[in-house]
């Protein structure tokens, strides 16, 4: 039986989605249903299930960073509320999308898509489109920004705190929230890091994992355990930050 895994931080449109799966695949196996991207990222990383069914726009982490930072061979379909370029962009992929409010006719066609490309996949003929990860990166990279960002506001009860960016140690998504790490604590922010990224100087923040950017001024070593995994060590931070798979050439000249 096919695993399938539906990340939308709507509960009610999450749902709909999984009762109409339910109808026109029954087969399928909903094996669980994620309210963000973070842990939709984190649920796919542990299980690797067959499918998954992303929402664009969710907290934490967007489906595009999921699915650019999948490592398995989970396949995806975007679920989406935009008719723009979004959709344009994925018309030519091997996967496919959907519009909400999701309609059963184009389920169905979903459906009929993904099992084909599955059997095509199990025959060694179907493997990923590499059109998908061209679109997915289009579509991460934000226009360049005419001013770096210089401070971070963070609300912390009936204050503002306003942190220097260059007081940051790193940012790291966690559920609905983004941590700000700095030397004196942390503070909790709701911009994803996606938007943060494409914010702040690129040659100073360095995105590591789908859910981590590190300020390089900090780095103080890496390390690689027993596994070959490889972490930075931050300065005047105990915690050792993962770099996940996807930016280990960021470090192969360090």
């Amino acid at each position: 039986m096919m695993r399938a895994l539906i990340a939308d931080d709507e509960p009610h449109l999450a749902d709909y989605l999984k009762d109409q799966l339910a109808l026109l695949w029954p087969e399928l196996d909903v094996v669980h249903v994620a309210r963000s991207g973070t842990e939709a990222a984190a649920w796919i990383e542990e299980y690797e299930p067959e499918l998954a069914f992303l929402d664009i726009q969710m907290p934490g982490l967007s489906g595009l960073e999921v699915a650019q930072a999948i490592e398995g061979d989970t396949r995806v379909v975007f679920v989406t509320a935009f008719d723009t370029y979004a959709v344009q962009a994925f018309e030519h992929c091997a996967l496919d999308y959907l519009l909400k409010p999701v309609k059963t006719d184009r389920l169905a066609q979903t459906i009929a898509r993904v099992k084909a490309a599955m059997a095509l996949q199990a025959a060694g003929q179907g493997a990923p489109d590499a059109r998908l990860a061209d679109a997915i990166g289009q579509l991460t990279r934000a226009p360049a920004s005419p001013t770096r960002l210089r401070f971070i506001r963070a609300a912390q009860g009936e204050y503002v705190h306003q942190i220097p960016v260059a007081d940051v140690l790193y940012f790291h998504a966690d559920d609905k929230y983004t941590v700000v790490q700095t030397a004196g604590g942390e503070h909790l922010i709701r911009t994803p890091i996606t938007e943060l990224a494409a914010q702040l100087d690129p040659d100073q923040f360095w995105q590591v994992h789908r859910a981590t950017l590190v300020n390089l001024d900090y780095l103080e070593g890496t390390r690689r355990d027993e596994s070959s995994r490889l972490f930075l060590r931050i300065k005047g931070h105990g915690r050792q930050l993962r770099v996940s798979r996807a930016y280990v050439h960021l470090f192969k000249a360090m």
